[in-house]
């Protein structure tokens, strides 16, 4: 009998994920990560209890582990320097990366345990010897764009049940297994900012106080000054504290001169972009450049580009037309189709 290790954040999706696993005959555990000491929006006393129910009802053995150390230093460490560098990160993506499917999928094979099992909505099918990450077929849940970072080994051993289902379907199982996470809300925030509020979270973590400095016009002119780069994000328009005859907007972050850079709406658009730690997933390398979908932010709508493989882990895609506030610390992940060709960190953006 094959086995597999249930990651049960304590909502709806991962008990499904469960249910899906146990009923088609594996031997399941469960296993709930403890990532964050302090106020949290998951990982809480709560949601342990709401996986433990689950999983006695599956009458299915259920551990808690603690990953609090690996979270800090691979997640929260990243997160906050990456904004003290100008970026602007997406720490789900981190957490993708470093802690479920690496540290939790080492821990699954310490156990001697055959697959990792997670509630993503986002399918894995084996073609031609290779493994391919795809759309979920629910196109409104679909995690694909967080998932770019799976390597085939890590595919080969990862079940995602849901990928084939929607939204309601999922809630429907639940509540007709009487779980408690039935109706349970989606997390929508990063869970270890829970009020939203980075820039005070990085200063109190770090024990910095975020340094102001020039704000510049679209000339390179001084205009005023801001409070602190860490609370500002490519593509703003409120919060920048001055007021002007026609709308500006944040188009560029200088950590190294601590400036901040506003504009008109035209000085956030973009042709190109160059992404690093690049990861292909439907192929070994590009021998040439390819057209390809792009998304550079999660719910963005995909867009037609060039793709092209410019070093052994780094990319440029060039779009067709040039794209709104691409911002350097997001993702930028590849598509053809329902296939993820690959995707990377964007380190760099060219203009027009």
């Amino acid at each position: 009998m094959e086995k597999a290790v249930i990651a049960m954040s304590g909502g709806v999706d991962s008990s499904v994920a469960a249910f899906l696993m146990h009923s088609s005959g594996f031997q399941c555990i469960g296993v709930t990560l403890k990532l964050f000491n302090g106020e949290s929006s998951c990982c809480s006393l709560a949601d342990v209890n709401d996986a433990l129910a689950v999983a006695a009802r599956l009458n299915m053995p259920h551990y808690v582990l603690n990953f609090t150390e690996y979270f800090k230093e691979r997640v929260i460490d990243h997160f906050v320097e990456s904004y003290r560098h100008g970026e602007t990160p997406n720490p789900c993506i981190e957490c993708n990366r470093s802690i479920k499917f690496e540290t939790l999928l080492l821990r699954t094979a310490q156990l001697d345990f055959d697959y990792l099992v997670t509630g993503h909505y986002a399918r894995i099918q084996k073609s031609k010897g290779r493994f391919l990450l795809k759309k979920a077929v629910d196109s409104n849940k679909d995690q694909s764009y967080v998932l770019y970072m799976m390597t085939q080994q890590q595919l080969a051993s990862t079940h995602f049940p849901l990928g084939a289902l929607k939204k309601p379907d999922v809630r429907d199982i639940a509540a007709a297994q009487g779980f408690v996470t039935a109706h349970k809300h989606d997390s929508q925030d990063i869970c270890f900012v829970p009020d939203g509020n980075y820039a005070d979270f990085i200063e109190t973590y770090a024990g910095i106080r975020a340094s102001p400095g020039d704000l510049l016009d679209d000339q390179g002119n001084v205009v005023g000054k801001h409070r602190g780069l860490i609370r500002y994000t490519i593509g703003q328009r409120r919060g920048i504290g001055y007021g002007f005859n026609e709308p500006r907007y944040v188009y560029a972050k200088d950590p190294l001169r601590n400036t901040l850079s506003i504009g008109p709406e035209s000085a956030l658009y973009t042709q190109s972009l160059v992404a690093d730690r690049f990861n292909l997933i439907a192929c070994e390398k590009l021998d040439q450049p390819i057209r390809v979908m792009v998304k550079t932010r999660y719910r963005q709508e995909e867009q037609p580009a060039c793709m092209e493989q410019i070093a052994e882990d780094r990319i440029r895609i060039r779009f067709d037309q040039p794209q709104r506030a691409i911002t350097a610390g997001q993702a930028a992940v590849c598509y053809d189709g329902d296939i993820v060709i690959g995707g990377g960190t964007i380190c760099a953006v060219e203009k027009p």
